[in-house]
């Protein structure tokens, strides 16, 4: 199957070349041909027209002087003579013609051939100005150009005169004119050839590069890049895609990660949920066996629960299906349980927690399973990256009309170089302790959501600091709240346990 497939690619980049070459060089190639050949037959024309009118001038000469001849007693004698005496006769043979068409006398001395074309004559006979051309090959294959003239003056025995010349010379000009109009096309040719195998140089095998390299990025092979040869739009092209294949790259390294990680993560709670479901299994009446048994499974599978919800809200917000019930709340009783949620497993841990509580704060308009879920998740991982003896603290305030949350701890922290990563899906900067790494990409969606900001400010060996902030509502926009949520009725979508959609209703007030 790979086999067919390299040659359906070799047979596409094959055409390539070969459509480029046929519309281009084709084309302009059968332009230049057809210009040649309107020169050839324009340049041929005019230079025949020439030696026709050249032969025509001098038979007006000549029979003009006929025609004027004083001596009107003995035209037969004139004519004889000025035929043979003619002072062209090296360029032009002079000859006459009787009236029964026979050619009586030339210039040269020597008789007409036998069978030879006088369509000339025939012509200017019939013809109303009584003279005629034509250029033929004669029956020696010479090339000449005939005029004939109808003189017929009274009492002479020859009707007309006709004139004979070789055209070889006009013949050798045209050649030169059509070698150097073939020169010139070829020349042309040959710089389109030129310019046609710089452009499959510089453009279609650089093209050619970059679908083979694509295709083993389909393939999932990232090892290699593009080579950027020009700084043009191609070179501009071959950016994108490597600055692509590194982010495919990355993604894909992450993706790997991520289900080694929640492999992991799966397997350990269910590892000891199978374990102890067999040890209580076999020791069914030590009530403390049992009891303890049944807290660490009970602990495993709600571990697990979390888990898969992780997993459930990170694909609702890959599908833009993550659903927000909007309510006012007060963000300090979230937050006080989430901290209580906390605390026995901190004490447990050798880890302090510390909350500094506030009074009071203003309220805030929001979904408060989705900032609990985010606090839960703050919460959770500071503690998951601490160690015995260090400290976490929590903290919620009001500076520059926003709700601020700060959880800090002294665990292990996050390097320089993870830190720009951290709240990317799949990254984990921490592979020895527990988790997906996809909290806290869902948490900071959450708080996108939500009108706010999650930043993260943390120094390997020093400790973490997740920073939120919450825009709050102000006195008006509480009353316009609760207005809105007791006129309108606002049904939502959200997930049961089977995995169908169900009505969700917001909590009255």
């Amino acid at each position: 199957m790979a086999v067919n497939s390299g040659k359906h690619r070799s047979h596409r980049k094959d055409s390539i070349t070969q459509h480029w070459l046929k519309n281009s060089l084709g084309i302009v190639v059968g332009i230049l041909v057809l210009i040649e050949i309107a020169v050839i037959v324009i340049v041929r024309n005019y230079y025949y027209t020439a030696a026709k009118q050249y032969v025509t001038t001098k038979m007006n000469v000549l029979t003009a002087a006929v025609m004027n001849s004083s001596d009107t007693t003995n035209y037969n004698s004139e004519i004889r003579n000025m035929v043979e005496s003619y002072g062209d006769k090296d360029k032009i043979e002079l000859m006459a013609i009787t009236a029964d068409g026979r050619v009586d006398v030339t210039s040269s001395g020597f008789s007409l051939p036998s069978g030879d074309n006088m369509e000339d004559y025939t012509d200017a006979k019939g013809s109303s100005t009584g003279i005629a051309s034509q250029i033929y090959v004669t029956a020696t294959g010479e090339k000449v150009v005939a005029v004939t003239a109808v003189i017929s003056p009274k009492g002479c025995e020859y009707e007309a005169l006709r004139m004979l010349s070789s055209i070889k010379n006009v013949d050798t000009q045209i050649g030169r004119i059509i070698i150097f109009v073939t020169v010139l096309v070829l020349l042309v040719i040959a710089l389109m050839v030129f310019s046609s195998m710089y452009f499959i140089k510089q453009i279609v095998i650089p093209v050619r590069d970059i679908a083979e390299i694509s295709h083993k990025y389909a393939k999932g092979d990232f090892s290699k890049r593009i080579e950027k040869k020009s700084d043009d739009e191609l070179g501009q092209l071959c950016d994108s895609i490597n600055n692509m294949a590194e982010e495919l790259s990355n993604t894909e390294q992450m993706k790997n990660e991520f289900i080694s990680s929640v492999s992991h993560e799966l397997r350990t709670p269910l590892t000891a949920i199978k374990g102890w479901t067999e040890t209580v299994e076999s020791m069914y009446g030590d009530v403390d066996t049992f009891k303890k048994g049944m807290r660490v499974i009970n602990s495993e599978t709600e571990r697990l629960s979390q888990m898969v919800e992780e997993l459930l809200d990170f694909s609702r917000i890959q599908d833009n299906r993550l659903i927000l019930i909007m309510d006012t709340i007060d963000i300090l009783a979230e937050l006080g349980e989430t901290v209580l949620i906390y605390q026995e497993r901190a004490r447990s841990l050798g880890i302090t927690l510390n909350y500094f509580e506030q009074d009071m704060l203003p309220f805030v308009y929001g979904d408060k399973n989705r900032l609990r879920q985010v606090f839960i998740n703050i919460v959770d991982n500071a503690i998951k990256y601490s160690d015995k003896g260090d400290t976490v603290s929590v903290e919620a305030y009001e500076e520059g009309g926003e709700i601020c949350i700060s959880v800090s701890d002294t665990g292990i922290g996050i390097s320089k170089e993870d830190l720009p990563r951290i709240k990317q899906k799949f990254f984990k900067a921490n592979h020895t302790r527990r988790g997906s790494g996809i909290g806290l990409a869902v948490a900071d969606e959450i708080i996108q959501r939500h009108g706010g900001t999650l930043t993260i400010d943390s120094e390997q060996g020093v400790g973490t600091t997740v920073m939120i902030t919450l825009p709050f509502i102000k006195p008006k926009d509480k009353s316009e709240k609760k207005e809105e949520s007791s006129t309108v009725d606002v049904e939502l979508i959200s997930s049961d346990d089977r995995g169908q959609d169900s009505v969700v209703k917001p909590e009255e007030h």
